[in-house]
């Protein structure tokens, strides 16, 4: 398995791969509420091709993509140095060290772009997000109450942040 930027040409099978990562029901959207063509996926790749803050890592075994970490810069010059974090895993790659990979990835790729502050948000109650979390480094810095609304039940969530360097 290599981690590697995604290309315009990943869009189709990667908007696939998200649609499968949804289904664990700990991402943002509901399973088939994010409507995102190949074509709108192909020209946000491109766009965070231009911006030097901003990529998509994505996990590749021999073709067949197993996980996918937006790295989301920020433009105002007081948060040029933090970057927001959103990971899916597929589901048959889960447990497979996948996102272990994408998280050493990201350090080296965030070092070189003189990132210091990496951040994400979690559900509190997605025990095996917040462990692989911790064990790339990334601590609790506070909880968003009633964060989420998943079927009709407000959901809080970790707030969580990685110093580097």
């Amino acid at each position: 398995m290599i981690i590697r930027n995604a290309e315009r040409a990943d869009a189709e099978r990667l908007v696939n791969l998200i649609a499968d990562a949804e289904k664990s029901g700990f991402m943002m959207f509901e399973p088939g509420e994010r409507q995102i063509s190949p074509e709108q996926l192909s020209k946000r790749i491109e766009a965070m091709e231009q911006d030097d803050k901003s990529a998509i890592l994505l996990a590749d075994d021999d073709g067949e993509l197993k996980g996918y970490l937006f790295i989301i810069g920020n433009s105002p010059q007081r948060r040029s140095h933090s970057v927001y974090l959103a990971i899916g895993i597929g589901e048959s790659s889960r447990g497979q060290g996948v996102g272990t990979t994408l998280f050493e990835q990201l350090d080296t790729w965030a070092i070189e772009k003189g990132i210091r502050r990496l951040e994400l948000t979690v559900m509190i109650h997605n025990r095996a997000g917040v462990a692989l979390y911790q064990k790339a480094g990334f601590k609790i810095e506070g909880i968003k109450k009633n964060s989420l609304k998943v079927n009709g039940e407000y959901i809080d969530e970790y707030y969580m942040a990685k110093l580097l360097g």
